[in-house]
């Protein structure tokens, strides 16, 4: 279903590149792995493990899907954030009878989203919006092709638990993938900003995911108040409890995006794309492996500078040096993943001739 005209005027953003908007260590875990030679049929392979088909059966026979003519109000904030963000195709969304607030973006061919009734009911339009266009976020940056990979190890992890070896092997890629999956949460709560645009109310749906549907009795001030005194911690014993307590975690705490996505807003990133300042899709290909992993190296060191956390602090000069020795080590890779797709490509096309 192609893309039309929104209810309401916002800023367009033509030809945006996911890159736009994710967070420097999202964005440098997708680059170096869309330039990995292959990599696609591994996927194919893992995603194997899943029916899309299925998946999109048992939702049209247990859900409800949006249209024109049911829940018209969110048919027309997915049409307007695919249309504010630039999607080929409108995603299907379907509402859900779940009482825990929810919503995601399933499937690697055709991704939908699917939002319970849970969080439905909890937000405001300018609030569901806000989560719409962050679902949508996803499906531009092709998390939910990569979130299926996740789930697939996961499952993976589970059925080998019996083996010591192979299941710590197995935890130990799953754990680096959760640390990826929560960064690019903090990736499309931009997006879903960009798509509603209205911060503060991207800033509400947050709280409330939180404290729940009460906003009289919350304080935006407080909030991210709460995120500082978190980020502050204690000893080093609380360091390592906040490590502890993120393990199973594929989403950052909600104060954490509130300040992130906050940080975000103030620091004038959100207004230099409204303004036309971002990179285009046409541009992805040159975009260097190398470069994204110094980025993605920097983004945590100046996390870790800002933060008052004193097992971080130890870490300020280690993320300094891994992030020009990583930025090296993805440029080698990078090259002979080129060079070695050139050599197939030349072999092929020899032995075709």
């Amino acid at each position: 279903m192609a893309t039309n005209t929104p209810d309401r005027t916002r800023v367009r953003l033509a030809d945006i590149s996911s890159r736009a908007y994710e967070h420097p260590a999202d964005r440098g875990a997708l680059v170096a792995l869309r330039s990995l030679k292959g990599f696609d049929e591994v996927f194919k392979r893992l995603s194997g493990l899943f029916n899309e088909r299925a998946l999109r059966l048992m939702f049209l026979a247990s859900a409800v899907r949006v249209s024109e003519q049911q829940f018209p109000d969110v048919h027309n904030y997915v049409r307007d954030a695919a249309y504010v963000l630039d999607l080929d195709e409108v995603p299907e969304l379907y509402v859900q009878q779940n009482p825990q607030p929810n919503a995601m973006a399933i499937g690697s061919q055709r991704p939908f989203i699917v939002m319970t009734t849970g969080l439905f009911d909890l937000l405001e339009a300018e609030e569901q919006r806000f989560v719409v266009g962050h679902e949508v976020g996803h499906i531009l940056s092709g998390h939910a092709v990569y979130r299926t990979m996740l789930l697939a190890l996961i499952q993976l992890a589970a059925r080998v638990a019996w083996i010591p070896l192979g299941y710590i092997g197995l935890r130990a890629i799953v754990a680096a993938l959760e640390e990826w999956y929560r960064k690019s949460e903090l990736s499309c709560d931009r997006a879903g900003a960009l798509a509603a645009q209205d911060p503060e109310a991207a800033k509400r749906a947050l709280m409330k995911m939180a404290g729940g549907s009460r906003m009289v009795e919350m304080n935006p001030d407080s909030f991210l108040e709460q995120a500082a005194e978190y980020d502050r911690g204690g000893d080093a014993r609380d360091s390592m409890l906040k490590i502890v307590n993120l393990v199973g975690h594929t989403h950052p705490f909600a104060v954490i995006r509130m300040a992130e996505l906050d940080r975000w807003v103030r620091d004038g990133s959100y207004q230099r794309i409204l303004d036309g300042e971002y990179p285009r899709r046409d541009s992805d290909g040159d975009a260097s492996v190398g470069e994204e992993a110094r980025r993605a190296a920097n983004s945590y060191k100046e996390s870790w500078e800002r933060s008052s956390d004193p097992l971080l602090g130890t870490l300020k000069d280690v993320a300094g040096s891994a992030a020009d020795a990583g930025g090296r080590l993805f440029d080698t890779v990078a090259d002979r993943w080129k060079s070695a797709g050139r050599r197939d490509n030349g072999g092929d096309s020899a032995r075709s001739g």
